[in-house]
């Protein structure tokens, strides 16, 4: 192994990895916008009150997307498999 290809190799898991967890902290974002959106509309400065939405809507998106997750990770094993049989 090269270090070029292993260059790749981790350029390839980090791509990987950014896709998985992408949708996930982008909803979590927007949850967390809006919740302190409503915060600040109506004065309530509870803590506690931004970790619940962010976690329900974290768990329902890796439900809803579970299987393009699968389908990324299957993708990525073969071809790294592939790599791994080339030797």
């Amino acid at each position: 192994m090269t270090v070029q290809m292993a260059i790749d190799l981790g350029r390839m898991a980090m791509i990987v990895g950014f896709k998985l967890i992408a949708p996930i902290l982008i909803m979590s974002l927007v949850v967390g916008l809006a919740v302190a959106i409503f915060q600040a509309a109506t004065s309530i400065q509870e803590m506690t009150l931004t970790f619940i939405p962010k976690i329900v809507v974290a768990a329902a998106v890796i439900l809803v997307l579970m299987p393009w997750y699968v389908t990324i990770v299957v993708d990525f094993t073969r071809e790294l498999f592939q790599i791994i049989q080339g030797f």
